[in-house]
């Protein structure tokens, strides 16, 4: 009896994956004639899986096809992406493949990725894994001809505005993807990797200064508190701080400023290093104890340590008139943490905002 998967378990194919199998497909339907309703394509890891293809088209010397990206059970915003591939010959190029982007695939404006500026934002594990591709069933074609293949999305560019590509300058559409071809069901590698890119990216274009964010409202917040800086220098950290200061110390970043509200700041004083809810618990003891080194009556600070959140001890210390003087005491508490673990690597700026994203306190440390 067949049992039925785990919620949450089916893995799906990247970007890069589902391009190599749309350009395989239409390789093989300007070869033959007809572009097959499935196709088996290499994988970058050495696996071999079969693709739907939803739409295909051949010209004499051109072909069309379609492959839809499935993610699987891991959120993505280019699930159900219409990955399309277009083939023409290059009658006078033989052995050559050309691969352009095409609408919905993003231009790169920036240095920084190891990606040619002013070229599709194809990287080089997909790029490699579709001319490979191609290379396996159009063999007998390259000999004498070349091939180009233009890679597009048709929404690619409206998908591209719920990441952070324009960040790293990528500009018009999404990212060609992926280094195994496999996307793990809820996968934390993905955006772990966005987090240490971004940051690689500020440090090759010679920024100093990475400044780090749990999520919308504070990067938002910090935008606004620190209008000299770069849009380079801002890179969403969400729970991936170790990430994100390991990768600050190997591009020998000088400065980092962290911003952030009361319930993550408090893991990150706490020393967690990945700072997720559904990891440990955030300590309210901790913040029962600065409240106390701020002379907090003992009924208040054994409300704080007995309560389920850290929100609950920023509320009290609102309605006794100590928000700025504890979220300080937060903020230096995040730094001395830091420090002890990163000794004299980097100076660190912690700014501090409320739920509304409004700002309540900062502190700072120098390089030791």
């Amino acid at each position: 009896m067949q049992r039925n998967k785990k919620k949450g378990s089916r893995k799906g194919y990247t970007t890069g994956a589902n391009s190599a199998a749309a350009a395989r497909a239409a390789v093989i339907g300007l070869i033959s004639g007809e572009v097959p309703d499935e196709v088996e394509a290499l994988l970058p890891n050495g696996e071999r899986v079969l693709f739907p293809v939803i739409d295909g088209a051949v010209t004499p010397d051109s072909a069309h096809a379609v492959v839809v990206k499935d993610a699987g059970d891991d959120p993505d915003v280019t699930d159900k992406a219409h990955m399309t591939a277009d083939v023409r010959i290059l009658e006078s190029s033989s052995g050559v493949i050309e691969l352009l982007g095409g609408v919905g695939v993003g231009t790169v404006t920036r240095p920084g990725l190891g990606l040619e500026v002013g070229k599709a934002a194809i990287n080089p594990t997909p790029r490699k894994n579709i001319e490979e591709n191609i290379r396996e069933v159009g063999s007998a074609l390259l000999k004498r001809a070349g091939i180009e293949i233009i890679i597009s999305v048709p929404d690619g560019e409206e998908r591209a505005k719920r990441t952070l590509n324009h960040r790293l300058g990528i500009l018009g559409g999404i990212s060609i993807l992926g280094t195994t071809g496999i996307v793990h069901p809820y996968s934390t590698a993905a955006f772990r990797a966005s987090v240490i890119q971004g940051i690689e990216v500020a440090a090759r274009q010679g920024q100093d200064t990475v400044v780090l964010t749990t999520g919308g409202r504070t990067e938002k917040f910090v935008i606004r508190s620190l209008p000299e800086l770069d849009e380079s220098c801002f890179v969403q950290m969400g729970d991936f701080l170790s990430y994100a200061l390991d990768t600050v110390v190997d591009q020998g970043i000088a400065h980092v400023v962290i911003g952030g509200m009361v319930g993550k700041l408090t893991k990150m004083a706490q020393g967690e290093t990945i700072t997720h809810a559904n990891r440990n618990a955030v300590n309210t003891g901790l913040l029962a104890d600065l409240a106390a080194k701020l002379g907090v009556e003992q009924k208040i600070c054994d409300e704080i340590r007995d309560a389920d959140t850290a929100r609950f001890a920023s509320e009290r210390m609102e309605e006794i008139g100590l928000t700025a003087q504890f979220h300080h005491a937060l903020a230096e508490k995040v730094i001395a943490t830091l420090s002890g673990r990163y000794p004299g690597k980097f100076s660190i700026k912690v700014l501090v905002c409320d739920f509304d994203g409004n700002p309540l306190a900062q502190a700072f440390k120098e390089i030791n």
